[in-house]
């Protein structure tokens, strides 16, 4: 049975087969997985350094586990290695079937049925009992929806689980969600208490992990100095704990917020680890539970967090199956801009971008708003190609797996389905930056301004998105006010705001 590098729980439900068998489990690290797109090195350090960890946790309950390391038959690619494994096993044990529980990607899951059937094995596939939504149960929600709205899903799981719900069947407070609560920005000041990602300095499997990928791909983005992230189960859960304990209070109010200093905010920084299946959403909606019931925490602030675990989360999963593979090529708005270069080294003079890019490429890590409301906001507004978008959000961040990336950067953050589960492009002009961070201050650009030499790129590029879309802003009522303040311009301030963007475009690997 086959284990891959995001199915590190220890309930894998494939581990079965091994349990009750007695059948080999391999593990299979390749360059080539951290080749498909650019993969930062934190990223890989990480998949590297917990696939170890989980291999150690293996051999020690007894199972037979044939690892493949990074560097054995180091250009061959994945699918070819696990070819010549499974012919091995047919010689030797006569084996009939591949064991593995359902892959997080709609490449894996293509290559494995094509491996299956070059060499005559079934293919065991096992449902992932890691989420609170099997896709069949998706799947007959979703109907034959073509417009999916979470909410609706959120409210069917809440009732499910009975998370956050009364004995006669209303919401906790009356409300399904707090949303308008949680979105404030700190005070002109800055935070009132600086959150520090205390993290797991490296052990001695995880160096080994870290030294490999500065050694084996020193051209990749990112830095492996900051290398925090839980690697174990047992450093999950503790990463779980101390979010529960020291900033689920405050996620709340500042989930949205921004600041220089703060890279990682109220935010509980275990997505890689819930990604990896090193903890299971059930234990980490629990933990929040238990701290609401026996510590007081505000209402808004567990919601909001339950939210995005039972809500968002598994809708999204339930989504990408549903839309895989098309999802991979749709592109609503036909934008064919590469990819500006900056985007791999956070050197540009946009503040806001600049500081979000440079700790993702520091961190591995940038939260919800930055990647949706700075990055994600200019690469819709710059009209960037999707498929390059996406690959650089795979590519970078340490939580980084298909099934959740692709949906919220293709569908959420590009709009490149054309709204398929959301009901608007997300996009904003600079201000809504400034009143969210403190990302303008010492920036050379001015968010109020969408014309002149000191014209934010993001303001300008927004303007010139509603000049551009109009008419379809128009027959949306949620875009409707935004068509309408662009109406309200001279025709002359609309030819400024296309000169403006045209030269800014013109110029975009230098803003």
């Amino acid at each position: 049975m086959l284990v891959r590098g995001d199915q590190l729980n220890v309930d894998n439900p494939a581990l079965d087969a091994a349990r009750n068998e007695g059948a080999p489990v391999l593990m299979i690290e390749r360059r080539s997985e951290s080749q498909i797109v650019w993969s930062s090195k934190p990223r890989s350090a990480l998949f590297l350094a917990a696939m170890r960890h989980h291999a150690a946790a293996i051999r020690s309950f007894g199972l037979g586990l044939d690892y493949v390391d990074f560097e054995e038959a180091i250009t061959e690619p994945f699918f070819t290695v696990l070819a010549r494994k499974i012919h091995a096993y047919q010689a030797s044990q006569g084996i009939n079937r591949l064991v593995v529980c359902e892959p997080g990607e709609y490449r894996m899951l293509a290559g494995l049925q094509d491996v299956c059937a070059q060499t005559g094995l079934a293919l065991d596939l096992r449902v992932d009992t890691h989420f609170l939504c099997s896709s069949d149960e998706f799947a007959a929600w979703a109907g034959d929806k073509k417009h999916l709205l979470m909410e609706y899903f959120y409210r069917q799981m809440r009732k499910k689980t009975g998370v956050l719900m009364q004995a006669d069947g209303e919401p906790e407070g009356g409300r399904w969600n707090f949303d308008a609560e949680n979105r404030k920005g700190y005070p002109k000041s800055g935070p009132s208490k600086t959150f520090t990602q205390s993290g797991f300095p490296p052990d001695a499997l995880t160096q080994s992990a870290i030294d490999l990928v500065a050694r084996t791909l020193p051209d990749h983005p990112g830095s492996l100095n900051d290398f925090r992230w839980p690697v174990t189960r047992a450093q999950a859960l503790v990463a779980l704990q101390q979010f529960v304990d020291e900033r689920l209070a405050q996620f709340g109010d500042y989930q949205d917020a921004m600041w220089t200093t703060e890279p990682f905010g109220a935010h509980a920084l275990i997505a890689s680890s819930l990604n990896l299946k090193l903890i299971s959403p059930r234990e980490v909606v629990d933990a929040a539970l238990h701290a609401y019931q026996t510590k007081g925490l505000p209402l808004a602030s567990v919601e909001g967090f339950v939210r995005q675990i039972i809500g968002w989360r598994e809708f999204i999963r339930g989504v990408y199956w549903r839309d895989a593979p098309h999802m991979r090529e749709a592109n609503h708005f036909g934008h064919t801009r590469p990819l500006p270069a900056w985007f791999w080294s956070g050197e540009t003079q946009m503040q806001c971008l600049a500081n979000s890019i440079g700790q993702t490429l520091q961190f591995g890590y940038a939260h919800h708003i930055q990647r949706l409301m700075v990055i994600g906001n200019f690469s819709l507004l710059a009209g960037l190609l999707p498929q390059e978008v996406e690959d650089w959000f795979l590519a970078v961040y340490v939580d980084a797996v298909e099934w959740v990336e692709l949906p919220n950067v293709a569908g959420m953050a590009l709009y490149a389905n054309g709204g398929r589960f959301t009901s608007k492009p997300y996009i904003a002009s600079g201000q809504y930056i400034k009143r969210m961070s403190n990302y303008c201050g010492g920036c050379r650009y001015r968010p109020e301004l969408r014309t002149g030499p000191h014209a934010c790129p993001i303001t300008t590029l927004y303007w010139n998105f509603l000049d551009r879309h109009e008419s379809a802003l128009l027959k949306n009522m949620r875009t409707v006010l935004m068509a309408k303040s662009v109406q309200r311009l001279s025709a002359e301030e609309r030819a400024s705001i296309r000169a403006q963007a045209q030269q800014t475009l013109e110029n975009i690997e230098h803003l």
